[in-house]
């Protein structure tokens, strides 16, 4: 093993995707956050019920920088 990939670690991402899902009717799309940020909780449009929705996260999907 080389000394260097133990002296150069992986540094971690500012960002996050995440899965967000509607309370009323279950639709969902992905949104990106800081890692560090609190959850996510916002009102947008909801194709199903055609009116606004309050969509909270449900889980992570991946990092990225």
């Amino acid at each position: 093993m080389f000394l260097t990939n133990i002296l150069l670690k992986k540094t971690k991402s500012k960002f996050i995707m995440v899965l967000m899902e509607s309370v009323v009717s279950g639709h969902k799309f992905t949104a990106r956050r800081e890692r560090l940020g609190d959850k996510l909780e916002l009102l947008r449009f909801d194709p199903y019920i055609q009116n606004e929705s309050l969509y909270k996260e449900r889980k992570k999907i991946r990092s990225f920088k």
